[in-house]
């Protein structure tokens, strides 16, 4: 899918949030510095009722919220360095409990995380110009892989 705007990345979140399935789906979000998983986070966080502020977790490395009947985790693994951290911060507890995760950098948690439901993969798109060292600031490809049966519930 191509996101043309941020309304595009709203709408995308907004028709994922009303999906019956997602209170318990683990998501992995795929893309460069820049590419807008944090954006689509906090635009699906709105979609489901989080109000108040919706923190970048890239330090925390997590950053918890809870709503009425459903739990969610939003992780960032973009500083994560030592794979004893994984352990010692409950991290396998949280992925073994029911509830929403959201997880930024899975890659550099690689071998710790359990299976994903769902892979969304964002990439910045060349400028309309063609040429190929400009990035227009806007333009997505959006790609949407389902890794579980659950995922296949999710898939827009």
């Amino acid at each position: 899918m191509l996101w043309a705007d941020e309304a595009d990345c709203t709408a995308t979140a907004q028709a994922l949030a009303r999906q019956a399935t997602l209170g318990n789906a683990c998501i992995e979000l795929h893309g460069v510095l820049g590419a807008g998983k944090t954006s689509f986070v906090r635009h699906l966080l709105r979609a489901l009722g989080v109000s108040g502020p919706i923190k970048s977790p890239t330090y925390a490395v997590l950053e918890p919220y809870a709503l009425p009947g459903l739990s969610i985790w939003h992780f960032d693994f973009y500083r994560f360095e030592d794979p004893q951290e994984f352990e010692d911060a409950g991290f396998r507890e949280v992925f073994a409990s029911a509830g929403l995760k959201l997880v930024e950098w899975p890659e550099r948690a690689a071998g710790l995380l359990p299976p994903c439901d769902l892979r969304i993969e964002i990439a910045m798109v060349d400028a309309p110009s063609g040429d190929a060292a400009a990035q227009d600031d806007t333009r997505r490809r959006v790609t949407f892989q389902a890794e579980t049966p659950l995922g296949l519930t999710l898939l827009p």
